[in-house]
């Protein structure tokens, strides 16, 4: 958003320097990009041709004698057509940057002849694209003193970025409104005053889908002559960086500048029957302003006439219903737009324009009858006519908003207390109307603020008037313990399994969380609500239910370029669904070809072999232990998901409902899907579903306590149905006895007929480990004893004789 300072004190009377309102507007969060103090202009000097010879060896050049104001006069070198003795115009002496031609000039010769500088164009200064001739004063203008001075270009500019929460700063009313309220001087009265009409307006407005356009207001305007506006009108559309194109063009952009509201004027020759809005028809297409035609669809809304589509609604007006400089009868339309839809078919169809920028915030609808008499009132004063009566369609007057403000918010949002006067003072200066007198006040909101929709928002708007700068610096506060935890568990978590993984000599990878619909739903998800609104691409559709499609395609492409034997991993988050909860940081990794963990490739001394099911399982597990899950009590059980091979993957649980992780060998479909080859396993570790460790009474570590007794182990074999799990099996034998026995391996598999039909037999070596005394043969029997029992009873296996 751009303005010149005079233009701000069209509406704010104040003595405040530029600097000073420069502070103040970034202070109340409308920051200054940038200030522009014309000081480039200041070289330029009123000057008087003096004499104007003809050029010894130049038909279309003359030799100047310059009165520059101090009374010794310059020799120029000039090949304006225009130029003469008696001229009066803006002289560049030597050294001086001309904007309009990128040059600093210097003394030099043109033909032979000497030129101190250059009297200068319009074009040249960029005041306008004359270039025909220099500038021609008036007689009265003083020799010697700066021409910016005199033409009034020596106006600064000022750039502000408007972040989204400020509709009512994209008009400089608005901003001069703020500025007010800060305390920087007083707001001029922004009232309207409305113009008469002469009868009703011929062209009726129909509106086919309010849901699209709240209000549309409309007036004619007959007999006027569009020619040139006001100079002062263009200098100020020049200044912000438009082109000025007529007088009522120029009137229409200088309001959607002066007080945030777009208008749209229509020849009324060019307009055929009565106006719709109506959603556009799909394929319909539109000749816009900008001379470039767009083809629109039903979610988009346009002002229709009985030939068809004319404007763009909200966005940009018709090329073939535009004012130009034969127009006598101008219709001039202020509407209110819906905001979304605006900004859907702005970025939609790559338009960006000064009325979108403004409806996709949100104009104020109060505004929108004011608008269009203002516009009526400059239309009169500068093309004349006679207006008919205003035609108002569809709107039903706005309904303010109430906002609940607890007084005692301020002090809680922002750590300082702010008298409760002063916060219905500014709140009152800002426009709004505090209700009420207790702790809690009702507020209503005024109809330029749609932004405006809770207690936190007053707060803003109370601080930023208060100021933040009132907000002391305050020092972190200390922990409680010298070593207290910084970092959440989850971070911490995420760290080690991040750390642990890469130990393992897997690379990490950061791949899209956006995966394509068809790999969604391979790996259970592809619902609705994982869906987006407007993915960047077409392969990039779904939310990732995990992180496995993205590390398989990662290394297919490495693959792809001879790089076959490599393991990654990556722990971030997957979706199950669009609430938060629904979130859950996984850490996940793959291994393909021979990246096993003691090495991959081809030795003299045997080549590796590929990759499997206990490569992933080893790496599920070391992820878990740097994660701090107690892998001791871990159980593996069948039931993979169906992206794993059934036969080679395993779910790791912690009790029967908690699931940590799954892991194995990929299913031969689910590679053939994502067009994947290679041997392949990987696994997901779900790191937010460890338990949270128990609170410790102390950080100091147990103290070491070795046995001073020999470790004995024991081998049992037991003959149990195929369908028994070996970690089934291992499991009973350890609970046992938890204080003697430390561990239970399996060491042996074996099949055959000897055993009976539907039978294996599994061998497993148990470690004991005596603590109080030395175990008596009588002890190790009972101890026997309470495994082959505690084996029968949990897998319905025998002792194998």
């Amino acid at each position: 958003m751009k303005f010149t300072l005079s233009w701000l004190k069209d509406h704010l009377d104040t003595d405040a320097s530029l600097g000073e309102i420069v502070e103040r507007l970034t202070s109340i969060g409308l920051e200054v990009e940038a200030v522009d103090d014309k000081a480039s202009l200041k070289p330029f000097v009123i000057a008087k041709v003096l004499t104007a010879e003809k050029h010894p060896d130049a038909d279309k050049l003359r030799v100047l004698s310059v009165d520059i104001g101090d009374g010794k006069p310059v020799q120029v070198v000039c090949g304006a057509p225009n130029a003469r003795a008696g001229l009066i115009g803006a002289f560049a002496a030597p050294g001086t940057y001309v904007p309009g031609i990128d040059v600093t000039l210097s003394v030099g010769k043109i033909r032979g002849v000497e030129s101190h500088g250059m009297m200068c164009s319009e074009r040249e200064l960029e005041l306008s694209d004359e270039h025909n001739g220099i500038i021609d004063l008036p007689a009265d203008a003083p020799i010697g003193t700066p021409f910016a001075t005199y033409a009034k270009l020596d106006d600064p500019l000022i750039e502000i970025n408007l972040t989204p929460n400020h509709p009512e700063a994209t008009g400089v009313y608005g901003i001069a409104r703020d500025l007010a309220a800060s305390g920087l001087g007083t707001l001029k009265t922004g009232a309207v005053e409305p113009v008469a009409g002469k009868g009703a307006c011929p062209v009726k407005v129909t509106i086919e889908a309010p849901e699209l356009c709240p209000g549309f207001a409309l007036r004619l305007v007959r007999g006027v002559k569009n020619g040139h506006s006001p100079k002062w009108l263009q200098q100020r559309l020049i200044a912000i960086g438009l082109r000025p194109i007529n007088a009522l063009v120029d009137i229409t952009n200088y309001l959607t500048f002066d007080r945030g509201r777009p208008l749209h004027v229509y020849d009324l020759k060019k307009v055929a029957g009565n106006l719709v809005v109506r959603r556009a028809l799909e394929g319909e297409k539109v000749l816009a302003l900008n001379e470039r035609e767009y083809t629109l669809t039903p979610e988009m809304c346009v002002i229709a006439d009985d030939s068809g589509a004319d404007s763009i609604a909200g966005v940009m007006g018709g090329e073939h219903t535009g004012s130009d400089e034969n127009t006598t009868d101008v219709l001039i339309e202020s509407a209110l737009w819906d905001p979304i839809t605006t900004a859907r078919t702005g970025r939609t169809l790559g338009i960006i324009t000064d009325a979108r920028y403004r409806f996709e915030r949100g104009v104020d609808p109060e505004f929108m009858v004011p608008g269009l008499e203002l516009a009526t009132r400059m239309v009169l004063d500068f093309c004349g006519g006679e207006p008919t009566e205003i035609d108002v369609t569809g709107y039903a007057g706005h309904t303010p908003k109430i906002v609940s403000f607890p007084i005692s918010e301020v002090k809680r949002l922002t750590g300082i207390e702010v008298p409760k006067a002063e916060a219905l003072d500014i709140l009152t200066r800002l426009g709004f109307k505090p209700l009420g007198n207790g702790d809690v006040i009702d507020v209503e909101v005024p109809s330029w603020r749609p932004d405006v929709d809770g207690k936190a928002d007053l707060v803003e708007e109370v601080m930023r008037i208060h100021g933040v700068d009132n907000i002391l610096p305050q020092p972190l506060g200390a922990h409680d313990a010298v070593n207290g935890k910084i970092l959440t568990t989850l971070q911490i978590r995420t760290r080690a399994a991040r750390r642990a993984l890469a130990v393992r000599g897997m690379m990490e990878a950061v791949t899209w969380s956006f995966i394509p619909a068809k790999h969604a739903e391979l790996f259970g998800g592809g619902q609705n609500e994982l869906k987006l609104a407007n993915p960047i691409a077409a392969d990039m559709s779904d939310m990732r239910p995990s992180l496995l499609p993205g590390l398989l395609a990662a290394a297919q492409r490495n693959a792809d370029r001879g790089f076959g034997d490599v393991a990654l991993f990556e722990v971030s988050g997957t979706y199950e669904g669009d609430t938060p909860e629904k979130q859950r940081r996984v850490a996940a990794g793959i291994r393909r070809g021979t990246a096993k963990l003691e090495g991959s490739g081809r030795s003299w001394s045997g080549n590796a072999g590929p990759v499997g099911v206990f490569d992933a399982k080893a790496d599920a597990i070391a992820a878990l232990e740097a994660c701090g899950a107690p892998v001791d009590k871990l159980q593996i059980e069948t039931g993979a998901p169906s992206w794993y091979h059934p036969g080679r993957s395993g779910v790791i649980k912690l009790g029967p409902k908690t699931v940590l992780g799954t892991f194995g060998e990929f299913h031969p479909k689910t590679l053939e899907v994502l067009d994947v080859s290679g041997p392949l396993c990987g696994f997901e570790v779900f790191v937010d579903a460890i338990p949270e460790p128990k609170a410790k009474p102390t950080r100091t570590k147990p103290k070491l306590e070795l046995s001073a007794f020999q470790a004995v182990k024991r081998d049992f074999a037991f003959v149990v149905d195929k369908a028994v799990e070996a970690g089934t099996l291992t499991r009973a034998a350890l609970s046992a006895d938890k204080k003697l026995i430390t561990g239970v391996s399996v060491f042996d598999i074996f099949e055959g007929a000897s055993l009976g039909e539907g039978k294996k037999s599994i061998a497993i070596e148990v470690s004991i480990q005596p603590v109080e005394k030395t175990l008596t043969d009588e002890d190790f029997e009972a101890l026997a004893g309470r495994i082959v029992d505690n084996v029968k009873k949990q897998t319905g296996g025998a002792l194998r004789g």
